[in-house]
C-alpha cells in the first residue's frame, strides 16, 4: 500500500507530538510543523498529499495559511482542526477549499478515516488533472502534424 504523506500543523506541542506518533503507528508518513510559517517552508521541501491544519495559532492562523497552501499547491487536501469551532470559521475554511473540519480533541480513528478520504480525493483530482494535461499534449502534437 502507498504511504500517505501527511503534514500536521499545530502550535500545541503535546498534541502535535502525540497525534503525529499515533498517525505514524497507523502507517502514515508524518511531517510536523509547530506554526503555519514552518508548514509553508516545509511544503517547499517535502511532498504532502494531506495536511491537518490547526485554525487558531499565533502569527499566521490556519485560514490565512490555507489561502497560501491552495495557491502553492491546490491539490493538497487540507483538514482544518480546531478547538474553537464556529460556523463562521468552518464556512470560511470550506469556501477556501478545505477538505473538511475536525474539532479537538480529535478522535484518532475519525482523523485517520478523514485523512484516507482526503487522500482518495487527492488521487482523484490528480488523475483528472493528469488526464486533462495528457489530452492537451495530444492536441498540441496533432496540431503540429
Amino acid at each position: 500500500m502507498t504511504r500517505i504523506n501527511v503534514m500536521i500543523v499545530d502550535d500545541e506541542e503535546r498534541f502535535l507530538l502525540t497525534t503525529s506518533r499515533l498517525l505514524e503507528k497507523s502507517g502514515f508518513d508524518v511531517i510536523k510543523a509547530a506554526s503555519a510559517i514552518e508548514a509553508i517552508n516545509l511544503l517547499k521541501q517535502f511532498p504532502v498529499e494531506v495536511m491537518v491544519l490547526d485554525v487558531k495559532m499565533p502569527g499566521m492562523d490556519g485560514l490565512e495559511a490555507l489561502k497560501y497552501i491552495k495557491q502553492f499547491n491546490p491539490l493538497i487536501q487540507v483538514i482544518m482542526l480546531t478547538g474553537h469551532a464556529t460556523v463562521e470559521s468552518a464556512a470560511e475554511g470550506l469556501s477556501l477549499e478545505a477538505f473538511d473540519y475536525i474539532v479537538k480533541p480529535a478522535d484518532i480513528e475519525e482523523l485517520t478515516a478523514k485523512i484516507i478520504d482526503a487522500y482518495v480525493t487527492y488521487i482523484q483530482v490528480k488523475e483528472k488533472q493528469d488526464l486533462i494535461q495528457a489530452n492537451l499534449n495530444m492536441k498540441r502534437v496533432n496540431k503540429d502534424k
